[in-house]
């Protein structure tokens, strides 16, 4: 498989000047534990995530080393604790150091990469461009989706993939975290859904899309008032058989 075939496709980016307390809400609001910053030609220079905003001075929480650590660490170190702990912008805090691949990279060579760098998510590009963002999310929809023997997907799968996505993604009951995989015709779809009534569109725009012999719900419900989330009915079924 590649990197572009489990990817998620509608990447949610910030800015090095995007305030901090923006980008928490943002993760908050559409449920993803980071954020690829991105410059003005979309180029990826940065990721900032849940661990940044860990050793903040808002919760008391920044970092305190000892006398002989800072002396052994130099001033660099503390005037980054510094930063880290009272920054106001993306740009920071944000991890820097940015690990990439690209649409064609074999998901193995991926994976590989996340596990030697220890990173959750690699953002995907084209050219500079950032087109997609691979995280473990990603990488445990394909597991689950994939759990019945399904062969490997072929040329026309990704066109159908394509074209589902197109049909899903650009109305406003699209699912947050829309994930779609393909097998000789039959589909998988998988996010997060606020609404049930969303369900049964996305369902019905995935099955009047060329190709399609039969689409599989792994939409998740998320109850905003409780904070919980709730499989869909098919993977509840498929639970309780296995």
């Amino acid at each position: 498989m590649r990197t572009h075939q489990i990817m998620t496709r509608h990447v949610i980016t910030v800015d090095a000047e995007t305030p901090l307390i923006e980008a928490a809400k943002l993760m908050l609001q559409h449920h993803i534990s980071g954020l690829p910053v991105v410059d003005r030609a979309g180029k990826p220079v940065g990721i900032v995530s849940e661990g940044d905003f860990i050793r903040r001075s808002e919760i008391g929480t920044q970092r305190k080393r000892g006398r002989w650590l800072k002396f052994l660490l130099g001033p660099g170190s503390s005037a980054k604790d510094f930063v880290h702990a009272h920054g106001r912008k993306v740009g920071e805090i944000m991890t820097e150091d940015l690990c990439t691949v690209t649409e064609e990279v074999p998901l193995e060579d991926a994976v590989r990469l996340m596990e030697r760098r220890n990173v959750k998510r690699l953002p995907v590009v084209r050219g500079e461009t950032l087109v997609g963002i691979l995280t473990r999310s990603d990488l445990l929809r394909t597991v689950a989706s994939l759990a019945r023997d399904v062969p490997d997907p072929t040329a026309d799968d990704d066109h159908i993939r394509h074209r589902v996505i197109a049909a899903i993604q650009n109305n406003d009951w699209a699912p947050m975290q829309l994930g779609v995989i393909v097998r000789e015709g039959i589909v998988h779809i998988s996010g997060i859904i606020p609404d049930e009534d969303y369900r049964k569109a996305i369902i019905v725009a995935a099955e009047n899309v060329a190709g399609v012999r039969l689409v599989h719900d792994h939409l998740s419900w998320f109850d905003a008032m409780s904070g919980i989330s709730f499989r869909s009915p098919e993977d509840e079924d498929w639970a309780k058989v296995g």
